[in-house]
């Protein structure tokens, strides 16, 4: 397991990256150039059940690039484990792809590296317009006032997901609006030797952000204060992180062996009937991969205190999604443009966002009929209305990785037996804090 040094080095490394991403590896002057014309690199973020099921999805699209513009585009599917630390080592190195897909969250930390491409009225120009992305999505592409470092590719939003056979033998009739009816629903399923309510990913610190963040919101705190500081020891931000750990530790209806997965192996303990709900983004095409019927499980938005979702302390999502980045010192710059105008075209959008269950977040793909199923009208609905976007502090991705450790190793010693007081999340918050850049 990754102890929390993890998160000292992911800061150190985007210190570094601040440092060496003006010198670039790809050309003599750091800039893009038309150096390498008929090739690409493309990282891509793993969005379903596993590598080989994404390699699956985007190849086809691939192959369609090369036909229509004769430049190749060499794949590699990132978990998303270990994206974030492949990004930040690029960075530093000047050793990266062409192109990228990089969580929204991260654009304001990566933008800072001076690594990825500005996305000026003129390269927006490039593939299409600024416009025909939708606003929201555009707030999560970088720094307020800047050109954006990445463009939107697909969107998400977190709901909850609950299987129907296992509420309905359970004697549970409606899926939970607000917490205190998830964990009572939970305990209901947990009673169940070998069942559990509630499913986790401990292990995931961007999944454990994602979801500490929107408690946060609940408890009235946002983990930064309005100038850009760290403020991760605040009463609401503490009893956001122990609320969540408290799922497993106090209520019990989370499995300790949870506090270990990472690789998105609640969503199998979920299509196997073991776990009978997960807080998700978009997870209806992973469900599928996995074996599931569209009838055998539910959606419906993820609680909040008051059972009605929407501002402030009613927020239930953070505006979830996947940017695309150009690595600045690329060697086919011309490529590059011409591969993200590709893979946001109205035409690529529906089919990507179709096979991943998210949705597009280009307008005229989104108003498809495709994406007006009662599964995905629920995204849209919480996109809409009830999701806020991380902050797009320079910091972000450094907070993902200390505070991410943080609850992590918060999962460990529920996992264990061991106590997890205010005290003890209070202590772990503050050593997170430590290891944020000084202001």
């Amino acid at each position: 397991m990754r102890s929390i040094r993890a998160a000292a080095v992911g800061a150190v490394t985007l210190s570094l990256a601040l440092a060496a991403s003006a010198c670039g590896g790809g050309t003599a002057t750091g800039g893009g150039s038309g150096d390498s014309p008929k090739t690409l690199t493309y990282w891509a973020s793993s969005q379903g059940a596993g590598v080989e099921v994404d390699k699956k999805v985007l190849q086809p699209e691939l192959d369609k690039f090369e036909k229509e513009t004769g430049i190749k585009v060499k794949l590699e599917v990132v978990p998303w484990p270990d994206l974030l630390n492949r990004i930040l080592t690029a960075t530093t190195s000047g050793q990266g792809p062409d192109v990228l897909n990089i969580g929204n969250t991260w654009s304001a930390s990566l933008q800072a590296t001076g690594a990825l491409l500005p996305w000026d009225e003129k390269n927006f120009d490039a593939i299409g317009g600024r416009d025909r992305f939708v606003e929201s999505a555009l707030g999560s592409t970088g720094v307020a006032g800047e050109d954006p470092a990445a463009v939107p590719l697909y969107s998400m939003a977190y709901a909850l997901y609950y299987n129907k056979k296992m509420f309905a033998d359970a004697g549970i009739g409606e899926p939970p609006a607000t917490w205190d009816e998830l964990v009572d629903a939970g305990r209901k399923i947990s009673k169940d030797g070998g069942k559990w309510g509630l499913g986790a990913e401990g292990s995931n610190l961007s999944n454990n952000i994602h979801q500490v963040f929107v408690l946060g919101k609940q408890h009235g705190a946002d983990f930064f204060t309005a100038d850009g500081k760290a403020d991760f020891t605040s009463d609401g931000a503490v009893a956001a992180v122990k609320q969540y750990v408290d799922l497993m530790a106090e209520d019990k209806i989370v499995a300790p062996g949870n506090a270990e997965y990472a690789q998105n192996q609640s969503l199998s303990d979920f299509a196997k009937g073991k776990t009978a709900m997960v807080l998700w983004q978009t997870a209806s095409a992973t469900f599928n991969t996995l074996g599931m019927t569209d009838d055998e499980w539910g959606v419906a938005p993820a609680p909040v205190p008051s059972g009605t979702p929407g501002t402030g302390e009613a927020t239930n999502s953070m505006v979830a999604g996947i940017n695309m980045a150009v690595f600045k010192n690329t060697r086919n710059l011309d490529g590059a443009t011409a591969f993200v105008k590709f893979m946001t075209s109205d035409a690529e959008q529906k089919i990507l966002n179709q096979a991943y269950g998210s949705i597009p977040p280009v307008k005229a793909a989104q108003a498809d009929p495709a994406f007006g199923s009662p599964s995905t009208a629920v995204l849209r609905d919480t996109l809409a209305t009830s999701a806020a976007a991380l902050p797009q502090v320079p910091d972000e991705s450094q907070f993902e990785t200390a505070v991410g450790t943080a609850v992590k190793e918060l999962f460990a010693d529920a996992a264990a037996g061991r106590a997890v007081t205010t005290e003890s999340v209070r202590a772990r918050l503050a050593k997170a804090q430590q290891q944020m850049p000084a202001k």
